[in-house]
């Protein structure tokens, strides 16, 4: 890649990472970046909003911009990859990569055909709408990339180093399975705390958050620092009558949340017997 400011980047999407990359790209672009999106006025509010310049269409940014992020939804990239094709610009070759965590660059091939280097870029954080915070947040951060070539894979690099970031290789065939794991981390953690605050409500608890807060927060660091050696609690001790009284009480008080505790404490048991502990057979039986 070239040196700071001597390339144009422009952003198709409008949304929360399409904003923060915009701001995150602006010192390093040689003039605002560009923002397109389908609707007209979307992009306009976004662009006010980052500092950069609403394109007049795909078109115009393809032709103005070295460098294009594709923030767009999971489900939307295919069909966006596809329109962008027809409009790259007879010899040129612009960087062109996606920011999502599901797809490796072979989504991106008919870019690729139409003379387009093609990366996937995915940045492992959540966005929830303030780009000056997540700007800050993505240095330091992990980016997943996949490069369609030794040479796509080496601008998705500087793209991270831009941010401040730290670049991840995921193969082509493993992006899936990446994407997978980072959703059961954070999107299913939510789920969980949800539960427990619902139960502990439940249970009379006036602000459950601040109950959880430090019994949680201690043991995301424990499992972050030794895996599942971190674990703790009455499943590691075999304690079989208190699990039955979770399960009853649950049942009584909380049912919506049986399913869930059911699946995670045999998930766990699972674990535990796969790592040479004795189950009791007991426990095994009532999480059967």
């Amino acid at each position: 890649m070239d040196t700071p400011r001597s390339q144009q980047f422009g952003i198709v999407g409008t949304g929360r990472v399409a904003q923060a990359l915009a701001l995150g790209f602006a010192p390093h672009s040689a003039a605002p970046p560009l923002l397109w999106g389908r609707s007209p006025a979307s992009a306009q509010a976004a662009a006010a909003r980052v500092g950069g310049v609403a394109a007049r269409n795909a078109g115009a940014l393809l032709d103005a911009c070295d460098i294009v992020a594709i923030a767009v939804s999971d489900d939307a990239l295919a069909d966006v990859a596809a329109d962008l094709a027809g409009l790259v610009p007879a010899g040129r070759r612009p960087f062109v990569f996606h920011v999502s965590g599901r797809s490796g660059a072979a989504i991106l091939d008919p870019l690729r055909t139409a003379g387009a280097l093609t990366a996937a870029v995915h940045p492992a954080m959540t966005f929830t709408g303030t780009p000056e915070s997540e700007v800050g947040r993505m240095a330091g951060a992990r980016f997943a990339i996949t490069g369609s070539t030794p040479e796509a894979r080496a601008g998705a690099q500087d793209i991270v180093a831009l941010l401040g970031g730290v670049a991840v290789e995921i193969a082509e065939e493993r992006r899936a399975l990446y994407h997978a794991a980072l959703c059961h981390a954070s999107n299913h953690l939510v789920t969980l705390i949800a539960g427990a605050s619902g139960a502990l409500e439940d249970a009379g608890v006036e602000d459950p958050a601040a109950l959880l807060a430090p019994l949680v927060r201690a043991a995301l660091e424990n499992s972050l620092a030794r895996g599942f050696a971190g674990l703790s609690g009455p499943l590691l001790r075999g304690d079989h009558r208190t699990i039955g009284d979770h399960l009853d009480a649950l049942a009584a008080f909380s049912p919506e949340l049986l399913p869930a505790y059911r699946a995670m404490a045999r998930a766990t048991l699972d674990a535990l017997e796969r790592g040479g502990a004795v189950v009791a057979p007991e426990l095994d039986q009532k999480l059967r």
